[in-house]
């Protein structure tokens, strides 16, 4: 409608105005309800290109799109470990800090498995004691053992000495007896020392294994036993938390979430716009915009393009067991870009998921002063420009246009 006011303004007003004050045709005479048409014709039909011409112009050139929106991405909350709840230590729409509790399950189970390890590490512990102890009699017996083989090595020279000199002296017999004595008494040496190597062998390498074996175990127990309790995993805020003492729960994707978490910050700071297809080549980074919000009304945010996707969302084929049909893929997608604010702080009231609606402005300055830019072209890109300003004029009537639509004509 502003579009056409403007356009009447410089082509059916003036016809008018010849034909009144320049022919002398009057209103209700020559000029009549049933003669409009032919006595205006031109300013009508220039006043319709016009107007087409400069709604195609201001579109094309400063995109404007009603699918905007402050996004924000939430967190399921889902134990690690199915089980009952024991304890809840947050209530609904409570604000958390990163690793803070939500609540815990019966623990009765993995505490016991800690337990259990605990006790194994403390046996363990008893019999390295009991084994150091069996190393000092394994000492003492081996001793004893080398000392009883001397001995009786010892005889068994002395007496091998004296039959030598005098065979009378020592007999045969007694010869023999010292010999098999010597070679019992050699082997309790041998079977002394590996029963010290075995005890050694037990302290140095088994008790430490079983041991290392144990904190293992106890090690898995305690984590086991952490997962049952569910901590919040960033700052945020705890929403749709109802879960009580005794709800049973399960880890994803089996039942439905204990709750959600919505981070702190969680699209407060840039809005989402998705804009016609036609404008892919338009969007750039850096480009101005504005927008309004339903939950902001009556204000004009300023914001700036930081980034525009690169591709379509509409056009992105999933793995499945079937090629894609492409006349089933749907309708066409829109180009995504982000806006951010212009300033610091101009969306901090605007409460995370509020449709807007946004305008992005073309800025071709540094074109038109570019001396490769032709008069014409140049002519042309200070109209684009200039027409700019019928679309900020538009976007500040929805503005306030906006509040009477939400509440008187929206039902609401």
């Amino acid at each position: 409608m502003l579009e056409l006011m403007l356009c009447s303004m410089l082509t059916l007003l003036p016809d008018y105005l010849v034909r009144r004050y320049v022919q002398g045709k009057r209103i209700g005479y020559e000029i009549t309800l049933f003669s409009v048409w032919y006595e205006l014709r031109w300013g009508i039909t220039l006043c319709l290109i016009l107007t087409v011409l400069l709604i195609t112009i201001v579109l094309y050139h400063h995109p404007s799109s009603t699918n905007v929106n402050s996004l924000f991405r939430t967190i399921s909350i889902f134990p690690e470990i199915g089980g009952r709840v024991e304890a809840v230590y947050v209530g609904y729409n409570d604000m958390v800090k990163k690793g803070d509790p939500l609540f815990k399950m019966d623990t009765t189970r993995q505490q016991a498995a800690v337990e259990t390890a605990r006790a194994r590490i403390a046996e363990v512990d008893a019999a390295m004691a009991t084994a150091k102890a069996d190393v000092l009699s394994s000492e003492g017996k081996l001793s004893e053992a080398k000392g009883a083989y001397e001995q009786a090595l010892d005889e068994l020279r002395t007496k091998t000495q004296l039959q030598q000199r005098n065979p009378d002296i020592v007999a045969a017999r007694e010869i023999e007896k010292l010999q098999t004595l010597v070679a019992t008494r050699q082997g309790a040496v041998d079977s002394a020392a590996a029963a010290k190597e075995s005890v050694e062998t037990r302290v140095v390498s088994v008790l430490p294994a079983q041991k290392a074996s144990a904190q293992a175990e106890l090690a898995a127990a305690t984590v086991e036993l952490e997962k049952m309790t569910t901590y919040a995993s960033v700052d945020g805020r705890v929403d749709q938390f109802v879960l009580r003492v005794g709800d049973l729960v399960q880890p994803a994707p089996v039942t439905r979430a204990a709750g959600i978490l919505i981070p702190a910050g969680a699209g407060e700071d840039r809005l989402l716009a998705g804009f016609n297809q036609i404008e892919a080549q338009v969007l750039k980074v850096g480009m101005a915009a504005e927008a309004t919000c339903i939950s902001k009304p009556m204000t004009i945010i300023p914001l700036v393009v930081t980034r525009v996707q690169d591709v379509i969302a509409a056009g992105q084929i999933l793995q499945t067991n079937q090629l894609t049909d492409l006349s089933k893929i749907g309708p066409p997608g829109t180009v995504l870009a982000f806006l951010e604010p212009l300033y610091p702080g101009v969306l901090d009231d605007v409460p995370p998921g509020s449709s807007c609606i946004a305008n992005v402005y073309s800025n071709h300055h540094d074109e038109i002063l570019s001396k490769d830019t032709g008069s014409l072209k140049r002519v042309y890109l200070h109209l684009v420009d200039t027409v700019a300003l019928v679309h900020a004029l538009v976007l500040r009537l929805q503005a306030t246009v906006l509040p009477l639509k939400a509440l008187v004509f929206g039902g609401h």
